[in-house]
């Protein structure tokens, strides 16, 4: 099992460097300057090409990438250029916020994605699995910036019940959780149903049914169990996806996360901020499907018996 982890870790090396190297490469090439824009108008051309060498956006771009490279070595992510402030500084202050919203929105996502597929599972054909399956379509199919907006106009500006921004208490991580969640909840939903489909159907589960246990015992002991590994799957690409996805969510509800920071980065042509902002999430995204994987042993005693 060791053994395995060490050389999941070992082949996070290659993804971080391709990251890296996709997102360094787009924001070169991005047009616009970010001297013109952090002195504004009013700069003059010598002023501007000041500015450049002393950032060194005027040095090649091989020169620059392994610049880049070097100084994340030694665990310097860069400086901001609009505020001199170190990414990393930034990141440790942003970062937390988008972890809680996207658990929070993952906690939404599994509880009612479980509760949906498990029951369209055991009432298969039933009204609710009807329902369910309509309902996950839908919240499938919407978008989220336009599900965020639309829960904003009900239960903010209509209702008044919950804040329409910020994150300072629980209350503001509500919206932002259900608009993130229910998409990833369809998801969860659907596979799970699939999943416990083919269960529901083995000998054992009859087999059980037979020695007397109840139908809920049966449900969720023996075919929930075996039904899992797809199902902790996507959930753990779900996390993932909320990670990343966060980048809309948090716009539209003004979340000081990193989604946020990001869009407000390439807005300035902030490339430090820019590449370490998406080298967190890879690396974040990285580390919950080494964790999905080593979840697998547990769930499945066959799996854990391959590693060793």
């Amino acid at each position: 099992m060791i053994k395995y982890i060490l050389r999941r870790i070992l082949m996070m090396i290659p993804v971080m460097l391709g990251v890296m190297l996709i997102v360094f490469t787009m924001m070169y090439i991005t047009p616009g300057d970010p001297a013109e824009i952090i002195l504004g108008d009013a700069a003059t051309p010598e002023t501007v090409a000041e500015l450049r060498d002393e950032m060194g956006l005027d040095d090649p771009y091989i020169v620059r990438f392994v610049r880049f490279i070097l100084d994340l070595l030694r665990g310097d992510l860069g400086t901001c250029y609009a505020t001199r402030q170190p990414v990393f500084d930034r990141l440790v202050q942003t970062f937390p916020n988008t972890i809680k919203l996207a658990a929070l929105a993952v906690v939404v996502s599994t509880t009612l994605g479980l509760t949906m597929g498990i029951i369209s599972a055991a009432k298969q054909y039933s009204i609710f699995d009807n329902v369910a399956m309509a309902l996950a379509m839908v919240g499938n199919a919407m978008p989220n910036f336009w599900q965020g907006l639309l829960l904003m106009l009900v239960f903010s500006l209509w209702l008044g019940w919950l804040p329409a921004s910020g994150f300072s208490s629980f209350k503001h991580m509500i919206l932002p959780a259900i608009t993130m969640g229910t998409s990833s909840a369809a998801v969860i939903a659907r596979m799970t149903r699939s999943s416990m489909l083919e269960v529901i159907r083995a000998d054992y589960i009859s087999t059980a049914r037979a020695k007397g246990q109840i139908e809920f015992r049966v449900i969720l002991r023996h075919a929930l169990k075996n039904a899992l590994i797809p199902v902790v799957t996507i959930i753990g690409i779900q996390f993932g996806r909320q990670l990343g996805g966060a980048v809309l969510t948090e716009s539209i509800f003004a979340v000081p996360g990193v989604g946020k920071m990001l869009v407000d980065a390439i807005k300035a042509r902030n490339y430090p901020v820019v590449q370490g902002g998406v080298l967190m999430i890879a690396l974040s995204l990285s580390i919950v499907n080494l964790l999905v994987d080593i979840l697998y042993a547990y769930i499945d005693p066959r799996i854990k018996s391959q590693y060793k």
